[in-house]
């Protein structure tokens, strides 16, 4: 291959015969496949199959000659090469992207409304994939709330997709996954014999708050109100300096262990995590399948 500048009426050759090329579609679903977890998520985002994603991540690690990825049959994680080539890979694709741009579009605006006790602490994750499915100059409404306030603001229009936790009755939105909830304390933390259990919540109202108090109430199990926070990552900053115990699913509080067999505390049956979301273009559509996806992978 021979590249060819014409320079002061004079043609200079230039050999790349040497040169690595990078396949963009390879880089993508390298992207992809971190963002989302698996191959096959990653194959059903970019319309193909896994044994293609397969075989392009395995040209594009020869092409490299590093190893990027560990493979399972459940789950892709990145190796150190492929930590260190992840923000490469994204600045590569925003440019590309921009490199393809001769007029100016109109910025994609995607909403997104999250009830706190879905995801909580294990946002961040999603978000990166929601990200890597927009183009770069995309922008990106978030708000964090409590479900019953944001199904009226998707029904409203105020918001393009929202994600929220159902504890009992419904069939609307899209259910992505069951989350276990359970009583989170901090690690050595004992209930005391005497008194009433310290309890941390979001406060009213809050469907999670009010399960709590049920099942506390129907155990005959007094309790008080210890610590009322704003959002899941202070009620889990609460919970771990041992200000009390906090009903949490697994997915809001990141892996904190259940305590609740240990402390005599009534069991939960585990809530849907539930996807409302309208496509308004073929883009948004692009980026409700990557957050249907990247959540799945939070739960299962």
């Amino acid at each position: 291959m021979t590249n060819i500048i014409r320079e002061s009426n004079e043609l200079l050759f230039f050999p790349l015969r040497n040169a690595i090329m990078l396949d963009l579609v390879s880089v993508r679903l390298f992207v992809l496949a971190l963002d989302l977890g698996s191959l096959t998520r990653a194959a059903e985002a970019a319309g193909t199959v896994q044994p293609v994603v397969s075989q392009r991540l395995k040209a594009l690690e020869a092409t490299l000659g590093r190893k990027l990825l560990d493979r399972s049959p459940r789950f892709v994680r990145a190796t150190e090469d492929g930590r260190a080539f992840l923000e490469k890979a994204r600045l590569l694709l925003r440019s590309h992207d921009e490199a393809m741009r001769f007029t100016e579009a109109p910025a994609v605006r995607f909403s997104l409304g999250f009830s706190d006790h879905a995801l909580g602490l294990g946002i961040e994750p999603v978000l990166q994939a929601v990200r890597s499915a927009l183009p770069g100059n995309a922008i990106i409404d978030v708000r964090m709330g409590l479900s019953q306030d944001l199904r009226p603001r998707f029904d409203a229009g105020q918001l393009d997709a929202i994600v929220i936790r159902r504890e009992s009755g419904g069939r609307e939105g899209e259910v992505l996954g069951n989350d276990h909830l359970g009583w989170r304390a901090a690690q050595g933390w004992s209930r005391s014999a005497d008194g009433p259990l310290p309890l941390a919540t979001l406060g009213m109202p809050c469907g999670v708050h009010e399960a709590a108090i049920r099942l506390l109430d129907r155990a005959r199990i007094p309790w008080r109100e210890s610590f009322q926070a704003s959002s899941c990552a202070a009620l889990c900053a609460g919970v771990r300096s041992g200000l009390g115990v906090a009903l949490l699913g697994d997915a809001a509080c990141d892996g904190m262990p259940d305590a609740g067999p240990a402390l005599g505390l009534p069991p939960i049956p585990a809530s849907e995590i539930v996807m409302f979301g309208r496509a308004g273009s073929p883009i948004v559509g692009d980026a409700l399948r990557a957050l249907e996806l990247a959540i799945r992978k939070r739960l299962r």
